[in-house]
């Protein structure tokens, strides 16, 4: 079930985490060979600022109630094990009738070992805690921080460093507001997302940092309404939806926004990706004013994706459809082509729509050929490289059952 206002956390802190609080021009063009050379690139938009500790005098009001860990039985000293206090303190703060604050103090080292807090809580709960590291566990927990059916979610001015795997991850959530984080890890460090979301909707994520060995941000399944804005990302694999589909399954998404963002030295810019023989769609989704600092593969849908190269050929796949990419400029590594639209043999990518597109090569005057297969779109100007590839029109047949249901 949706829990109103309510924060259930399961937190497996083998990796380092601070908690400051938890609260047209239109233009023709003809079908003919170019040669183009560097030109000057369209200003970038602005960087996202670093990311900053809110106050901790959020709440001065006398209706708030603080609930300090160590009137729990919390000890500090770096070698007591300090869960069952810290589970004490959020079950009491759970059940009290007003808004409450549950609170760690500074100065001290707390063990906690991997935890669950559950609700239904009877009113909002803020979890205060002082920056800094928590100290590394030999515990191979995947997940740093992960949210789980939870409603009215604000996560703000969250730090956190070198998770094992994803940094933080909801899933059957809704209504999430999420801003000023600053996320680190590794380069090549596997499968360290910053943020995936899974079935979760109505979702903002702004103003934050990220860096990290694998997408900024990932979006799974059955997610809608997601708006992600002002994020610097990289090094990374970029800003992602997907992967969809594996093992023949069901994947729908759907009204997806990224703008005002930055994204450097990463293997990818905004990422698309299914796996072959899934069912659903991916439709309206929209990158806008985004600047590509060295990405290998600035805008990519690959719907072969396969980790292995052993991936049977399948007929269904996740339909792709409505997308568009709007003021993306910037450099891209040589090493392979700046755009790539990989679609489905049986059911085709329909309705692409590139604006305002200019990337140029890092290094060697001539730019690269984009890369089509099977992909429906227009170019409302003229980008550079230009898209030629693109098929015009529809597709004279759709399989509408593919991706029937969403």
């Amino acid at each position: 079930m949706i829990l109103p206002r309510i924060l259930i956390l399961v937190c497996l802190f083998s990796s380092c985490v601070s908690f400051p609080l938890i609260q047209d021009k239109l233009n023709s063009y003809t079908k003919q060979k170019y040669l183009h050379t560097i030109s000057r690139i369209s200003l970038p938009p602005d960087p996202a600022p670093e990311a900053v500790s809110p106050s901790y005098n959020v709440h001065s009001g006398s209706s708030i109630t603080t609930f300090n860990v160590q009137s729990f039985g919390a000890i500090g000293d770096g070698v007591t094990d300090d869960t069952q206090a810290f589970k004490m303190a959020w079950d009491t703060a759970c059940q009290a009738e007003k808004s409450g604050i549950l609170l760690v103090p500074k100065g001290y080292s707390f063990m906690i070992q991997s935890t669950i807090f559950t609700g239904p809580c009877k009113s909002g709960i803020t979890f205060q805690a002082p920056n800094g590291d928590s100290l590394p566990s030999v515990c191979d927990s995947p997940v740093a921080i992960r949210f789980f059916m939870s409603s009215n979610l604000t996560l703000q001015g969250l730090e956190v460093k070198n998770s094992p795997k994803f940094h933080l991850r909801f899933d059957v959530c809704q209504y999430v507001d999420i801003e000023l984080l600053n996320i680190n890890s590794p380069a090549r460090s596997p499968n360290t997302d910053g943020i995936h979301i899974e079935n979760t909707k109505n979702v903002n994520i702004y103003n934050s940092v990220i860096s990290n060995g694998d997408d900024c941000v990932s979006i799974g399944a059955g997610c809608y309404n997601v708006d992600i804005r002002n994020i610097t990302c990289g090094p990374s694999h970029g800003i992602s939806i997907g992967s969809l589909g594996i093992r023949n399954s069901q994947a729908c998404v759907s009204n997806i926004t990224v703008s005002d963002s930055v994204i450097r030295h990463s293997d990818n810019g905004v990422r698309i990706k299914t796996w072959q023989g899934g069912l659903g769609s991916v439709s309206k989704v929209t990158f806008h004013n985004i600047y590509m600092d060295t990405v290998r593969n600035p805008i990519i849908i690959d719907q072969y994706y396969c980790l292995t190269k052993n991936c049977p050929n399948q007929t269904s796949a996740v339909s792709i459809s409505d997308i568009l990419y709007s003021n993306i400029k910037g450099t891209y590594d040589v090493r392979s082509p700046p755009m790539r639209f990989a679609c489905s043999d049986s059911l085709p990518c329909t309705n692409l729509t590139l604006s305002e597109v200019e990337l140029h090569p890092i290094k060697a005057q001539v730019l690269s050929n984009p890369i089509c297969w099977n992909a429906y779109g227009t170019m409302q100007t003229l980008t550079i490289p230009p898209v030629f590839c693109l098929l015009e029109g529809m597709p004279q047949s759709m399989q509408q059952s593919d991706f029937a249901g969403c």
